[in-house]
């Protein structure tokens, strides 16, 4: 079936080169073709950097106020690419960069940003109307999630609280465009990106996200690692698009079921590899121990990332937390929206041409057809000094232990959450997906109480691997376990919903459990047993989550598992599959925080 979809992707790419955009711009210029791009030409930028906080009398840092704007300006991808034209975060458009400026904040210490609209009144990538997405008068609709961030949901980026251009038009959830992040919350990496409801695939896609970092320099200087940003703390923002041989960034146009969406397709992948803002940049380090948040922003692709020159992964953090101990790896695999915190020490390169470059081999889609083997592709590469050097840092052999480990016995119930893809009667083409077999508008069914643990058992029932985010909370991945009879399985599930809606959905009335018995068990990787804000849920397989609404450091900070703001108010949290193709096809459900 992957296969099947992957030809049928590449046909429409091929008849999709002269469709029009939605603004009437043509996407037809014809399609670059990525290998007459010289790799490593361009060297990794860094990205502007802004202070989440501002420092009062006698040096104490107090809250910070930021006006963050999203501009329709252009960037260069590439050294031999004309500029493109993009949307992108700044403080001005002069100053707006692919990612954007990367946000400092401090552990404890607010930041409030104000954030603005300057979109023109048409997109210039396509949108699909078809779908369930925003439908302003005019203007191109935008909201921003600090994914990762624990806030209310008033300043959470609701797909339905977005605005747009001079708030000519706003959705039923919105309130300000002004949002107040209290960073109390243990330090690690986000990032902030567009959620418009039905429009975020294309918007990031575009060029709307950037990272956001949450630090506490007492307690991490206390490590010993690369820290505080610099030469040696880096974030590696890798995302992959195509472009048209004028340097615009292209997005197939036609659907891969264009009468009934005439332009969704199921993922987005592109053949050029982009860090940074770069195609397949190059970084001079020295011989001694970096550090690179990565994070995978891709619309679909994942990310199977080793390096070269016999180096490995020192796992220190994953997502926004820290894990307790470090994890060597020699590869892993990165899902769109995940984030792998990691030290590298060039002091230990085999290579004698003083290069190492990051490649990765992940099958696109993930996990492919069985058996298939995906091509080795370079995602950029460190040019290395010959020079050796002291090395002040370290890796210790403890991290940050003190958070809570995983109990399972802290659950208050079980919830189970079942993927379902839908798809035309008598093709493999999807034409939509749900969670529980139901709409993202149907009511609420997940409420949470806040203070609380739940398990949830993530039933997948497609072929793809689902990276799952749930907002607010943080979870760990307890276990996975493959389904056997799995067709037998999901057509008791789906009931007489075969077309898309409703559906039997009862786990326990299918047999579940026998289904489960003598099911292979997969391991959750090492350097993904800490707390996370992303999982991979594997196909054919329930996967189980300790699903945490409540704060990590709560008894240090004597809140008795209350967030430190008010849960219940504003339009709520949601969960979804982060394959933003997926996402703005209803894979997607809101959930309520009570008390």
């Amino acid at each position: 079936m992957e296969m099947m979809r992957f030809l049928g992707a590449c046909l429409l790419v091929f008849q999709a080169a002269v469709v029009l955009a939605d603004d009437g711009d043509k996407q037809g210029a014809g399609l670059l073709d990525a290998g007459r791009l010289e790799k490593f030409v361009d060297e990794l930028p860094d990205m502007p950097v802004l202070r989440g906080y501002d420092v009062g009398e006698g040096g104490m840092l107090v809250a910070g106020e930021l006006t963050v704007g999203m501009y329709d300006t252009t960037w260069k991808f590439h050294r031999d690419l004309p500029a493109t034209r993009v949307f992108a975060f700044g403080t001005s458009k002069e100053t707006a960069t692919v990612p954007g400026p990367t946000i400092f904040a401090t552990r404890g210490v607010p930041t409030h940003i104000t954030w603005t609209n300057h979109l023109p009144p048409r997109h210039f990538l396509p949108w699909d109307r078809s779908l369930a997405t925003a439908r302003p008068r005019t203007g191109v609709p935008t909201v921003v999630h600090l994914h990762g961030g624990v806030q209310q949901s008033t300043s959470d980026g609701h797909s339905m609280a977005w605005f747009t251009s001079g708030f000519s038009s706003t959705g039923p959830h919105f309130s300000s465009p002004s949002y107040s992040y209290p960073n109390q919350q243990p330090p690690g990496n986000l990032w902030y990106h567009d959620h418009a409801m039905g429009l975020t695939r294309v918007n990031i896609l575009a060029g709307l996200l950037g990272a956001y970092l949450v630090s506490d320099p007492a307690a991490e200087a206390k490590l010993g690692i690369p820290t505080g940003g610099g030469e040696f703390d880096r974030n590696l923002v890798l995302f992959d698009r195509d472009f048209t041989r004028d340097g615009a960034l292209f997005m197939n146009a036609t659907g891969n079921n264009p009468t009934v969406h005439p332009q969704w397709q199921p993922e987005y992948f592109g053949s050029v590899v982009v860090v940074n803002g770069k195609a397949w940049p190059f970084l001079r380090v020295r011989r001694r121990r970096y550090r690179f948040r990565i994070l995978n922003a891709s619309n679909a692709r994942f990310f199977k990332l080793s390096l070269s020159g016999g180096l490995r992964f020192v796992h220190v953090g994953s997502d926004s937390v820290y894990l307790a101990k470090p994890v060597v790896t020699d590869e892993f695999l990165l899902a769109p929206s995940e984030m792998a915190d990691v030290v590298v020490d060039f002091a230990e390169t085999a290579t004698t041409s003083g290069a190492v470059v990051l490649r990765s081999d992940a099958p696109a889609p993930y996990p492919g057809d069985p058996g298939e083997k995906a091509d080795t592709v370079a995602v950029m590469k460190f040019v290395v000094s010959r020079k050796p050097e002291h090395d002040p840092s370290s890796v210790p052999a403890v991290l940050m232990p003190q958070y809570p480990k995983p109990d399972v016995q802290e659950a208050v119930l079980t919830r189970r959450i079942a993927m379902y893809e839908y798809t035309k009667n008598g093709t493999d083409e999807p034409t939509h997906l749900y969670l529980n077999g139901r709409a993202y508008t149907d009511p609420v069914t997940e409420t949470p109480r806040e203070g609380t643990s739940e398990l949830w058992e993530v039933i997948n029932l497609t072929d793809d691997n689902h990276p799952l985010h749930v907002h607010l909370a943080v979870f760990a991945a307890l276990e996975q376990r493959s389904l056997r009879s799995v067709d037998e399985f999901r057509e008791c599930m789906r009931g007489s919903a075969s077309g898309g809606a409703g559906g039997r959905n009862d786990a326990e009335a299918c047999g579940l459990p026998q289904h489960l018995a003598g099911g292979r068990r997969h391991a959750v990787p090492r350097q993904e047993r800490g707390w996370k804000n992303v999982f991979k849920v594997r196909p054919s397989t329930v996967t189980t989550l300790l699903v945490r609404f409540r704060p990590l450091e709560e008894e240090a900070e004597g809140r008795s598992g209350r967030f430190p703001f008010d849960v219940t108010a504003g339009p709520g949290y949601v969960y979804h599959c982060h394959i933003l193709d997926h996402e703005d096809n209803e894979m997607m459900r809101p959930m309520k925080i009570v008390r």
